[in-house]
């Protein structure tokens, strides 16, 4: 039997891929499980600098497994959804998304908490949960920041299919690409995120995930805590010298320790 998902790692990419498309990569509790650990593993690594989260086959997500969801024992799967679909505002190292075919439900709020997207052309996407008399409980916290109340709701109401265009309108994508430029447009995106300043990213990932829900005026005031902190950094020096000597920067957070 194959894994369910792939993990590998290309140099400080982490790469994770959904890996059951004989069953339209529908999330089970052993993927779930295995995605959530995964991914905290690797924001637990400083040797990694980027996740990248994509499918095989052509469709990336069709959504829960229908048939653990109507088992006794389904309550087990809320607290791995909880870890699974809150994952984004949590970790401090990038996820970049990498999706073809159809999405729909939970593979939503996979998209959801990604911190970039980039999906290719004649993808679609849908809340289609309300078509079996449920509702996207677990995933629709992440939906609201990503695309708004409202939008979200209308989605999650209607359960109907949008396009890649849309998509990009409402904030759940952020690229799309034509199908046959999408591998290399996302390893493009990849190396830039792999490659620029690991403190930095995680700083400036913790910052926006320590400001979600505060005032205008304490989210100002943690900025300038923070930034005061940062512009005595290592890399934050060696990212200054480097633009004023026009060279590439050798970021100290990215080198070996002894």
């Amino acid at each position: 039997m194959s894994e369910p998902i792939l993990n590998s790692r290309t140099g400080r990419i982490q790469r994770l891929t959904l890996n059951s498309p004989d069953t339209r990569n529908q999330l089970t509790f052993a993927m779930c499980r295995t995605l959530v650990g995964a991914l905290q593993d690797a924001d637990g690594d400083p040797d990694v600098g980027v996740i990248h989260l994509a499918a095989n086959g052509p469709i990336f997500c069709a959504g829960m497994d229908p048939r653990e969801l109507s088992r006794p024992e389904a309550a087990e799967l809320g607290w791995i959804h909880e870890e699974l679909f809150t994952v984004g505002s949590k970790i401090t190292t990038p996820i970049l998304c990498e999706v073809q075919g159809m999405v729909a439900g939970a593979g939503v709020g996979l998209l959801c908490n990604s911190h970039l997207v980039i999906a290719a052309q004649g993808s679609s996407f849908g809340l289609t949960e309300i078509r079996g008399a449920n509702w996207p409980f677990m995933i629709f916290r992440s939906l609201t920041l990503a695309m708004g109340e409202r939008r979200a709701l209308e989605l999650a109401l209607t359960g109907r299919m949008f396009g890649t265009n849309e998509a990009l309108q409402y904030g759940l994508i952020h690229a799309v690409s034509i199908p046959v430029e999408l591998e290399d447009r996302v390893e493009g995106t990849l190396q830039l995120l792999a490659n620029a300043s690991p403190d930095a990213i995680r700083r400036g990932l913790d910052f926006v995930h320590q400001t979600r829900g505060k005032s205008w005026t304490e989210a100002g005031l943690l900025a300038q805590q923070i930034r005061t902190g940062w512009f005595a950094h290592p890399d934050f020096l060696e990212g200054q010298a480097a633009i004023a000597e026009n060279r590439k920067p050798h970021w100290p957070s990215m080198q070996p320790k002894d």
